[in-house]
């Protein structure tokens, strides 16, 4: 400041150089987020697929576990005391009569398990490892009801005609459990795809 003059001059500072990404990122303007509408929306697409699949799957244990009953009982059907006329005579039928019996129990735990989970928020077993047990036991699953059919179908040509009839029945009904179980074994590896890549 002068004096004397009359007139006072105030010193000039320097002004501070403010990039642009500087001013883009003061506190005054604020951090850019993300619209909570982009996780909302995809977080309810994914809560909305998931019921979907989980009543598929239910449907589809009731299936082959109707399925199962009905290729057991066609054999069960025949049984008999004397063992000449009925299904024990012919060990395919009994591995056939087995297996379906296996399946019918494997998919009324599932079916049991599906119902209470979605019911009554009730764990049973960690989604995870029902996932991954899900999965390979479909698979296996699969694999008896092929190789059940396949032995049943070769063993009727060598029966009566009323056993014939029921091992028909029971062989109709393994492979409508086959191709169910088919499906459901592909949702649970979807399932269990989703749960990896999630």
């Amino acid at each position: 400041m002068k004096e004397g003059s009359g007139v006072s001059v105030i010193p000039r500072q320097p002004a501070a150089a403010i990039s642009p990404g500087a001013a883009y990122l003061s506190p005054a303007m604020g951090v850019p987020t993300p619209s909570p509408f982009s996780f909302s929306v995809a977080s309810s697409r994914w809560s909305s697929s998931r019921p979907s699949i989980h009543i598929s799957i239910l449907v589809l244990r009731a299936m082959v576990l109707f399925f199962s009953f009905a290729s057991s009982l066609a054999l069960a059907a025949t049984m008999s005391d004397n063992n000449q006329d009925g299904f024990q005579k012919y060990t395919e039928f009994i591995y056939s009569f087995v297996v379906t019996t296996v399946i019918f129990f494997y998919s009324a735990y599932q079916l049991f398990k599906g119902i209470s989970d979605i019911s009554c928020r009730c764990v049973l077993i960690s989604d995870k490892i029902s996932d991954y047990l899900s999965f390979v036991l479909d698979q296996l699953a699969g694999y008896l009801l092929v190789s059940s059919s396949s032995v049943t179908a070769v063993a009727i040509q060598n029966t009566s005609s009323s056993l014939k009839k029921a091992a028909i029945v029971s062989v109709s009904m393994s492979v409508a459990a086959l191709l169910t179980t088919a499906v459901s074994a592909i949702l649970s590896g979807y399932k269990l795809s989703k749960r990896i890549m999630w």
